[in-house]
């Protein structure tokens, strides 16, 4: 039950968003990557969502998209695919969110070559074809799909053999055993696994003040405590959580066989 109101208020807020930002403002929603170690050089205009661009690095850097048709499902508000797109070159970029206003937003605001933007649910996703994409990504998106199995069922189906499914988000500690056992289950092959709760908090402590201004100029007095629990600002509820690792995060690369 707890698990259920998460995920609906995670719903609501990310609608509130899309309603409130008329500037584009907030094109990044993931709580970000922190690490002395992996520092990206940023275009000036990334330099403000840093850490938040830091954890698409990190699920890009290694794995080779130039030149590749790739994929993020729930992709938001599109900034995450569009700093990989400008960074690692790939042929072909598709968007896909549940929410029709985000990629509404998306196709006007962002104007790359190959970049494109569908609306779509991630467990029934809108393709006829299989075996469409050599890689797929999904960045803190799928605490909010109520049947996790289906999801990882349409990223077997719609990946090309030996294509990659670059994941990451955070979960309960009790229920990681239960996505782990989805993951193994899925067809696809675990090549990375990490834990990166501490480099979460880190970005979180680091990003607080620029949040805590952003929330002040859009959001109204009565839902800054709510705004600031989403963000994870420092000493929320949120926060907490992954300071205490009740929330843990984790970052994955898996593959299709080919």
């Amino acid at each position: 039950m707890k698990t259920a109101f998460r995920e609906k208020m995670f719903q609501l807020w990310y609608w509130y968003v899309s309603n409130i930002d008329k500037n584009a403002e907030v094109l990044f929603m993931n709580y970000g990557y922190a690490n002395s170690e992996f520092s990206v050089n940023l275009e000036p205009a990334d330099e403000p969502n840093r850490y938040s661009a830091q954890l698409y690095h990190l699920l890009g850097a290694d794995t080779g998209l130039s030149g590749k048709d790739i994929a993020e499902i729930g992709c938001g508000r599109g900034g995450g695919l569009s700093y990989v797109v400008r960074t690692f070159s790939p042929a072909t970029a598709l968007g896909i969110d549940l929410n029709e206003r985000a990629v509404r937003f998306c196709n006007q605001h962002y104007q790359h070559k190959g970049l494109t933007f569908r609306q779509g649910d991630a467990q029934n996703l809108p393709f006829i074809n299989n075996a469409s994409f050599d890689v797929i990504l999904n960045v803190e998106s799928s605490h909010r799909y109520p049947q996790m199995e289906l999801f990882l069922n349409e990223v077997y189906r719609l990946l090309r053999p030996g294509g990659y499914f670059l994941y990451t988000d955070f979960r309960y500690g009790y229920e990681m055993p239960l996505l782990k056992e989805q993951l193994s289950q899925s067809g696809l092959k675990i090549e990375k696994e990490e834990l990166i709760t501490d480099r979460v908090v880190e970005a979180l402590t680091a990003d607080d003040a620029r949040k805590r201004r952003l929330i002040k100029k859009l959001a109204p007095r009565f839902v800054h405590k709510t705004a600031l629990n989403f963000a994870g600002a420092i000493n929320s509820e949120t926060y907490n959580q992954f300071a205490n690792h009740q929330y843990q995060y984790y970052f994955y690369v898996l593959r299709k066989p080919s």
